[in-house]
Parts: structure tokens; sequence; C-alpha cells
């Protein structure tokens, strides 16, 4: 029997897995009937046993005891990979964190084919971290090891954008040339690509990729700044205190506004200094919020309110996001104006990676027949538009926003195994 090969996309803020099954390339329902599984970890205080993705997110909101981890993918090719963090008092690191994550998902994948899977490609974003080469090429060194201890005989990447546009490939009648834009939870990566149905079996794609770009910006960068705008104020950001009317420290703000920097804050050190800092506020009320969130540890559930309020807003002009654990009956209303306000600076870089990439390839915004957008934060209006005035005349695809890639690697690994 040929040996089983899979693509993993080891999302920000989703992750899949798909499977080459007697020559059909599927994603594997790796939740009950779910084929995408949020990127995330929920650790159980009484045994530091790991729960995944769903499961995780509920016994998380749910406020059972332990600690919660999003957005691991960011931590690759940083310092933060040496450094390790506390969990539950015990010391890890984030390998044998993430090495768990990613085990789970293959050892899901390998019940449902009843074998071992040998070979991978794993996505990779264009770039782990910017204008950085040498934290590009450790983060994907990291990603290497981490799927060598899963098992794997056989490792590959491939460029996510570039998976995205295999898995739309196979539909595409003629030949069309094309730009992906992949917006996920941690990049925003494009590439310009000729595509056909004809080449879906093609093995060597290099003379058909014309070019490559990407900003590590995506939907958790939405997120902080949409908590900085409308949320984080009325915690007390930028609040004054003292006989000097000094501004408070922004950086515990800052951090909290960020999926994975949110567990590092609450230490005894910086409730301590926020206690102190209380007695001098002028805004008691908001600034005793931020004490509330640190002692109780919920700065996820306000990011989470963040997040809720974002995809809200593709639909509806105004939200009003709802704190309850912080005071019963407390909401903060988000208009849409406000959020895009807030991204303008963000969606402003989206556009000159995507021009930066069709000017590497040598081509108009013209020449673009077919736009595939995948990736949750393509969902947000600004962006949206954003690629309808680029491509004016271009055929926009956004079906299977947060699979694609998962099944475009899928793809890719059938054709190099």
């Amino acid at each position: 029997m040929k040996p089983l090969s899979c693509g993993i996309d080891f999302g920000t803020s989703n992750s899949t897995i798909a499977i080459d099954l007697n020559g059909e390339i599927r994603l594997v329902p790796i939740e009950q009937d779910h084929v995408t599984m949020p990127s995330a970890i929920f650790f159980q205080q009484a045994n530091n046993k790991a729960l995944y993705g769903r499961v995780a997110v509920r016994r998380f909101f749910d406020r059972e005891p332990g600690r919660f981890m999003r957005s691991l993918k960011r931590v690759l090719g940083t310092s933060l990979m040496k450094q390790g963090t506390l969990v539950n008092g015990a010391a890890m690191n984030f390998g044998g964190i993430i090495t768990a994550f990613l085990k789970h998902l293959k050892d899901g994948a390998e019940a449902q084919a009843g074998a071992t899977i040998d070979n991978v490609v794993m996505g990779r974003p264009v770039h782990f971290v910017d204008n950085d080469p040498q934290a590009d090429e450790q983060a994907q060194a990291e990603l290497r090891t981490i799927a060598g201890r899963l098992g794997f005989k056989h490792i590959e990447f491939q460029f996510e954008p570039i998976a995205a546009a295999f898995a739309h490939e196979a539909s595409i009648s003629g030949e069309k040339l094309a730009i992906v834009a992949d917006l996920g939870g941690g990049t925003s990566d494009f590439t310009v690509i000729r595509l056909s149905s004809r080449y879906v079996n093609k093995p060597d794609r290099a003379s058909d990729i014309l070019a490559n770009t990407g900003v590590r910006i995506g939907g958790n960068d939405f997120d902080k700044a949409l908590s900085l705008a409308a949320i984080m104020p009325e915690i007390g950001y930028r609040t004054t205190y003292g006989s000097k009317n000094l501004e408070v420290p922004l950086k515990p703000f800052h951090d909290l506004a960020e999926w994975s920097k949110v567990n590092f804050l609450y230490t005894p050190k910086l409730i301590m200094q926020t206690r102190q800092l209380l007695h001098e506020s002028h805004d008691k009320t908001r600034y005793g919020r931020l004490l509330d969130v640190l002692v109780r540890e919920t700065g996820h559930m306000l990011l989470a309110g963040a997040e809720e309020a974002k995809i809200a807003l593709s639909d509806v002009d105004l939200y009003d996001t709802q704190f309850d654990f912080i005071q019963e009956g407390f909401g903060i209303p988000v208009a849409r104006t406000l959020f895009e306000e807030a991204i303008a600076d963000d969606v402003r870089a989206i556009e000159t990676s995507a021009r930066a990439c069709l000017q590497a390839a040598g081509v108009g915004p013209e020449a673009i027949e077919l736009v595939i957008l995948t990736g949750g934060s393509t969902e947000v209006r600004s962006v949206q538009a954003l690629f309808r005035q680029l491509f004016p005349k271009a055929e926009l695809a956004d079906q299977n926003k947060l699979s694609s890639v998962g099944l475009g690697l899928g793809y890719d690994s059938r054709a190099r195994f």
C-alpha cells in the first residue's frame, strides 16, 4: 500500500488537516463533524490535561480553572520559543505545546484513515516574521522539528496562498491568471499564479507561480486595533493618575489586546502596581476594571469580545459587546465606522503588499482574471471593498474561506508524494 500523505494548515486562528485516501483528497472532520478546529488549547488546572479546539474554548469561557492559549503560531521564530511559560505552575516550552496540538490533529486523521501517515506538506505564511529572514528561517526550522517529532518521515512546506490556489484549481475552466489573498489570523499573504484544471497533478509548478508577498498583519491585529480603540478606554486605557496628571502605563493594555501576550500579564508584580496606581487614579471606575481583569485573569474574554464585535460588524453598523463578567449589564457599543478607522493603517499595509505582489509578477491589476479570497479576515467589509476596488474586472472566489488552504495542501501532498 502506498504510504499515506497529508497536508496540515496550522493556522493562527483555525487549523485543518487533509488526507489522500485512495486518490481522493478530503479534509478530516477532527471535531465531531467539523473539518476546521480552533487553534486553541486549555490545560486543566487539576491535572494539566490538555483539551483542544472548541472543547478548549468552551471550558475556558465556562470559567473552569486552568490555562488557555491561542495564536500559538505567532510564537514561532520569536524569543518566546526558548523562554517557555508556566502552565498551572509547571514549566512548559512552546515547542512541546505546539507539538501536542498538532499531534491531536495527526492522531485524528490517522484514526479516520486507519493507518499511519508518513508524509506531510506543512503550510506556512510567506513571512512568519516581517523583515527578518533569519527569524523567518528559524520559524520554519522549528515547525520542521515539530513535524519530525510527530513521526513524519518526509516533510515539505508550501506557501499558504499557493495552497489555497490549488484548492480552487480543479474547478477552473481554461487557464486563468489569479491572485490569491490569504488573510488569516496572523498574516496576509499574496500569490500571483497561473491556474488551470490541466495543471492539477503537475508536480513542478515553479513556472506557474509569478510572485509571492506577505505581511505580518491579520485578524488578530484587527482584534487588537478594535480593542484599543473601543474596549480598552473603558478599562482605563489612557486615563491619568497623580498630582502631575500622568498617563497610566500603556503596555498592559497593549498586551491585553494581543492573544499571544495575555497570559503573561497575570503576575503578582503587575497586580500590585495596578493596585497602587488605582489609589491615585483620576478614573477609579474604569481603571478599577483593569485590576478586576488582572486579578480574575479574564483578559481572553475581553479579546473574545473584540473578536465577536469584529465578526458582527461585517453585517451590522453598530454592535453592543457585552462584558457581564466584569459587571452585570456592562456593555460597550462598537460602531463599524470606528472599527474601520482603527484598522485603516493595517488595511493600507495589506493593499501595499498586494500591489507589491503584482509589481513583482510584472502584471497590472487589469491582467488579473480571478481573485481568490481565503481566510476569515477577508469577511471584513473594508477588506472586501479594497479587493473589489483593486480588481473591478476580476471574478471573486471566496468559498471555503477557512478550509481551502488545508485542502490545497492535501492536493500538493498528493502531487509531491
